[in-house]
């Protein structure tokens, strides 16, 4: 068997003990299993458990595949790929053209910038009073109104036109949107629940507001997922949400105006100085 693929069939239990493992078995008891330890030597160079399992979380997310030990195995044997190819092409030099040293730097500047965003953001926990102070302003004065509705989606403007013609001559609106309606809700009538303005695209929402309760709308409503006949069965008013129901959105949009701001300051207070030759050189008014 090529040894590559032996590697790769005992790497289980390693990344289980970084909590990447689709099994629980835990590695042998003689095992040093920290991120620094050597998971293959490859041309005598050393490469470390904790690299691979960088590679191999990231190749997760790019394939969005489960974690098995079949993956495990081919992320290994693509992760010696990648060395082998990157070995070869230092070896010819490769690593030393701008090209690779830029894309290098960037790569290196990105990574540091979202850990720098990361750690500023976990001692950026919005305090309860600035909680309290953003759901008073974004709820205090508002007014809100839900709706209960029932709705036929299809393809086209004529099948709307016709499905209301049939409205008209006292078909049933349930009856219709089990037979015609292309969206989830067919199968229920077309029922869509209770639901408040922001919860449905704009020209919905416009269309729902205009009708009174009981009646079906008299000419298809159009969205980005096809053509609707909308029937409003009630509206009401509405309480505002409570604090805790959104606490969780209104802590990510204050911390997004923390990290905003924790980066203009950052701005405001480096010392940037360009290459004013370099911009006359390239300037559209730059004599020729």
């Amino acid at each position: 068997m090529n040894k590559h693929i032996l590697y790769a069939c005992c790497i289980s239990g390693l990344l289980a003990s970084g909590g990447l493992a689709a099994q629980e078995t835990a590695p042998a008891p003689d095992v040093v299993s920290t991120p620094d330890t050597t998971i293959a030597t490859i041309n005598d160079q050393a490469f470390s458990l904790g690299l691979f399992r960088l590679f191999y979380a990231e190749r997760l997310r790019q394939a969005n595949a489960e974690n098995t030990p079949a993956f495990q195995n081919q992320a290994f044997n693509e992760f010696v790929n990648i060395v082998v190819t990157a070995q070869n092409g230092i070896e010819k030099g490769l690593d030393k053209g701008p090209n690779v040293q830029n894309a290098m730097e960037l790569q290196r500047l990105q990574l540091v910038s979202r850990i720098a965003l990361q750690d500023a953001a976990r001692t950026l926990t919005p305090s309860d009073e600035a909680l309290q102070k953003a759901y008073d302003e974004r709820y205090g004065n508002e007014k809100r109104k839900e709706y209960r509705a029932r709705h036929i989606l299809v393809k086209t403007e004529d099948e709307a036109k016709k499905l209301i013609e049939e409205l008209g001559g006292g078909a049933d609106f349930v009856e219709l949107a089990k037979a015609n309606s292309l969206g989830p809700t067919g199968k229920n009538g077309g029922d869509l629940g209770w639901f408040d303005s922001k919860q449905m695209v704009k020209p919905f929402t416009e269309a729902v507001e205009e009708m009174k309760p009981g009646a079906y709308s008299e000419a298809p409503v159009q969205t980005q997922f096809g053509w609707h006949v909308i029937l409003l069965e009630e509206a009401r008013e509405a309480d505002p949400p409570t604090l805790e129901s959104v606490k969780k959105e209104l802590s990510a949009g204050l911390q997004r105006e923390t990290l905003a701001s924790y980066v203009t300051e950052l701005r405001e207070g480096a010392k940037l100085d360009l290459n004013s030759d370099l911009i006359k050189a390239n300037s559209t008014d730059a004599p020729e």
